[in-house]
């Protein structure tokens, strides 16, 4: 027997708009147009294999009187890929966000909060434009450790050869394979929970089989080097108020090793001028899916 699913407090309004030659799809929950000075809208950018309606937790968890949108980044979720992208950039992500700044809260500030991968885009954004941010949120976006000249060479030569390799997501026969993939990745995730955004983080396609909501090709090596020099001089300027939150239980060594050690990291913090700090109790590098309730209440408290 199937589990329940997951009823939603706040029912999303869905919208596609058009920003650089694509269809962006923006989870909505309240009109942009109703925001004010005081409460802004706050715009939610979700990480690397995510879906903007993954936010829906937090939202419902959230005081009510502001509203919210949650975008697909480009050739995530409901955003189609460019015709014949083979790489992803991350200039990109920045002008992307930009147009959909630019439709959603034309002329206003904005509350921008993102997410691991989508925590990094945000950080840069509100340091090459300021004017567009009243606060800020990044939630787990660590950055990468530093690349070397070195390194450019072999990184040039793995985007090659992987240019010739076919990249692949596994498709499921059944939204319950998705939502049982979905605890596997992070047993936090309630089973109720995990039914409801199957169905948002997947489609049903012509071979009858349930497909992941990205392009393969973000599995690719990214050819450019991380220049940390260049990201720092960014965080350096932000001037909006700014929140990291991060779970307890999170291990970036898991991911870097001694590539990029946690002294690093908070150096690189420290940078900010404008930060406050939230550490959420059992709760790992989803914590939207960890503790929605205890972001909820760190994001109102912070946002005001």
């Amino acid at each position: 027997m199937s589990p329940s699913v997951y009823v939603p407090r706040r029912v999303a309004q869905h919208r596609l708009i058009a920003v650089r030659g694509l269809r962006y799809h923006v989870n909505l929950w309240g009109e942009p147009a109703r925001a004010t000075p005081d409460r802004p809208l706050l715009m939610l950018m979700h990480g690397w294999m995510d879906v903007g309606a993954s936010f829906q937790f937090v939202v419902d968890a959230m005081r009510d009187g502001r509203p919210i949108a949650a975008a697909d980044w480009r050739g995530f979720g409901r955003t189609a890929a460019p015709p014949l992208t083979d790489s992803y950039w991350f200039a990109d992500y920045l002008g992307d966000l930009d147009g959909l700044l630019d439709a959603l809260s034309p002329g206003a500030p904005v509350d921008l909060a993102g997410h691991s991968m989508g925590g990094n885009v945000v950080m840069t954004y509100a340091a090459a434009r300021p004017e567009r941010i009243r606060r800020l949120v990044n939630m787990e976006g660590f950055g990468l450790p530093e690349a070397k000249p070195e390194q450019a060479p072999e990184r040039l030569r793995q985007w090659l050869d992987e240019l010739k390799t076919p990249q692949r997501l596994r498709p499921y026969a059944s939204l319950d394979e998705v939502a049982a993939r979905l605890i596997r990745n992070n047993p936090r995730l309630s089973a109720d929970r995990a039914a409801w955004l199957a169905a948002h983080w997947s489609e049903r396609r012509d071979d009858g089989l349930w497909h992941v909501l990205g392009d393969p090709a973000h599995k690719r090596v990214n050819p450019a080097l991380y220049r940390k020099d260049e990201v720092l001089e960014g965080w350096k300027r932000i001037a909006a108020p700014t929140l990291w939150v991060e779970g307890d239980e999170t291990d970036p060594n898991r991911w870097w090793g001694h590539r990029y050690p946690r002294s690093e990291f908070e150096a690189r913090l420290a940078l900010v001028q404008h930060l406050q700090r939230v550490r959420l109790s059992s709760c790992g590098h989803m914590l939207h899916f960890d503790q929605p309730q205890a972001l909820a209440e760190a994001l109102d408290a912070f946002l005001g």
